[in-house]
């Protein structure tokens, strides 16, 4: 039995080095910090950051996907306090990012990632007067994350809530204009119409004047429009 544990442990650190060509092994056997040959991070890594020029150091857990931040990401200081709670899809923040401070919470990100892959995207986008209803839009990618959601910042001592910011588009709201009056809204969310539910089959669809041009140009061709993750 002894024979054969060795032959697999062998057998797996060969397979290991066939893939990897640096990695690391922890004291528990497992495999991590694995870099392809080609350069590319892969599979579970821990980051270690030192202090630098005035910079406090950290360390950070999470998986490499393609050689890109994957699902989630936890970052902690060199005491191991916990510093944030990081979600990520092809490389970008996505969802809901938490950070912390050691007295306690001190924010809650809210962020969507467009895929990089596609020209255009589609989302949906909440009604700030009624969370109930939704609209469709297509943007354009940019191969970074947008701010999407609500953005709620607390004080770290007493837990309070001191202010809740919502982003559209990365395009903060000002909870005390009416959308049809709201001049930030209307330049990124271009002729929204009337809003549906979102379990509405017949939502409508929002394209805005940059995708009408890439149409025009594109005629003729299928175009896919893809999905945000998260």
């Amino acid at each position: 039995m002894r024979l054969l544990f060795t032959l697999f442990s062998l057998l797996f650190y060969i397979s290991v080095i066939a893939q990897c060509k640096t990695f690391k092994i922890t004291s528990k056997g497992d495999t991590i910090n694995c870099t392809e040959a080609s350069g590319a991070k892969r599979g579970k890594w821990k980051i270690e950051a030192p202090p630098l020029r005035g910079e406090k150091g950290y360390i950070e857990e999470g998986v490499f996907v393609n050689d890109k931040k994957e699902g989630t990401w936890r970052r902690f200081n060199l005491m191991g306090d916990p510093l944030a709670i990081e979600n990520y899809t092809w490389g970008l923040k996505n969802g809901i990012c938490t950070y912390l401070a050691i007295q306690g919470i001190e924010r809650e990100e809210s962020w969507r990632a467009i895929d990089p892959s596609k020209p255009y995207d589609t989302i949906d986008v909440q009604d700030i007067n009624n969370p109930n209803i939704y609209e469709k839009v297509i943007v354009k990618t940019t191969g970074a994350s947008i701010k999407h959601g609500t953005w709620k910042i607390y004080d770290p001592f007493t837990g309070q809530r001191l202010r809740t910011e919502n982003w559209i588009l990365d395009v903060l709201q000002d909870p005390n204009t009416k959308k049809e009056d709201s001049s930030n809204t209307s330049t990124t969310l271009t002729n929204l119409g009337t809003p549906k539910s979102k379990s509405d089959s017949a939502t409508k669809k929002v394209v805005p004047k940059e995708v009408l041009e890439f149409q025009k140009k594109n005629k003729g061709k299928k175009i896919v429009d893809g999905k945000t993750g998260g």
